[in-house]
């Protein structure tokens, strides 16, 4: 039997670092800011809003919600976004998507400042992301699939890495992390043929696809590692992710539950990249 790997360790490891990071700072006059911009009121934004709130609040860093209305315009949307970026006092800035239909995000995100975006919504941070540059901000999500496995000791190096999904959020940039890592990296996607078989070969397999429990067994190769990024309801009203994990744990060497794994190292990957921009901001 696989073993369940859980996200709380490993964000109170990080969480124990920052703090510390934190009071050096604020010895020097300086406390790290992050702002939330939220469209609406979204469920599963608010989720992640609490857990985010509650965790800079835990490590000391300030922070605020800029809530708007669901049908704001784009004109003032953007307004809003700017107020934001020129505002001294923030380190860094968080936007909830996707956004309503009326706000297109192909002319926001070159709106945000990319030295102010924690989550690579600019332009800018996925280029450095590609090019390893360490002042850019990866995507949340992958990061902390990467933190889990540092964490629990997984060897990337070398390693068969495959990867269920392609979107900007998970799926691209996780290649580009764990190349970084210099494992051998594989995408898998809507159009892959035989995928079950290509996923078979992983050593590392990250799923997220967006669809519950699609994932079982027959993807998974005898004493691969799965982390499961997907977080669905499923027809009991029950989160779940992305991975059938009672048909994979007897096949998967470690495994992350959902909930409870990759989502919960995702607020402390958010409040790592706002410590860090306060730093960069500061010339620290």
């Amino acid at each position: 039997m696989g073993q369940i790997i859980k996200g709380k360790p490993v964000a109170d490891a990080i969480s124990e670092t920052l703090t510390k990071e934190v009071e050096n700072l604020k010895v020097k006059g300086i406390t790290p800011k992050l702002v939330i911009v939220r469209v609406g009121a979204n469920g599963s934004d608010l989720a992640y809003e609490r857990g985010a709130l509650k965790r800079c609040s835990k490590i000391g860093i300030d922070a605020a919600v800029r809530e708007l209305p669901e049908d704001i315009a784009q004109d003032k949307f953007i307004e809003e976004l700017k107020k934001v970026n020129e505002d001294k006092s923030v380190n860094g800035i968080m936007v909830f998507r996707p956004f309503p239909k009326q706000l297109d995000e192909n002319v926001i995100k070159y709106v945000i400042a990319p030295e102010k975006d924690m989550d690579c919504f600019s332009p800018v941070n996925v280029a450095k992301v590609m090019e390893k540059d360490k002042t850019g901000f990866a995507p949340c999500t992958p990061s902390a699939v990467i933190e889990i496995l540092r964490h629990y000791k997984v060897p990337m190096q070398g390693k068969r890495a495959v990867i269920i999904g392609r979107s900007m959020i998970v799926g691209k940039p996780m290649a580009m992390l764990l190349l970084n890592e210099n494992s051998t990296v594989t995408i898998c996607h809507s159009k892959t043929v035989d995928m079950p078989e290509v996923c078979s070969e992983a050593d590392i397999l990250v799923v997220g696809i967006g669809r519950a429990k699609m994932i079982d067994s027959k993807y998974v190769k005898d004493g691969a590692v799965v982390i499961d990024v997907g977080i669905n309801v499923d027809k009991n009203g029950k989160i779940c992710g992305d991975v059938n994990t009672a048909d994979c744990e007897p096949k998967a060497s470690m495994i992350t539950p959902v909930p409870a794994g990759v989502g919960s190292v995702t607020s402390s990957i958010l409040a790592q990249h706002v410590i860090k921009a306060c730093k960069l901001q500061n010339n620290l």
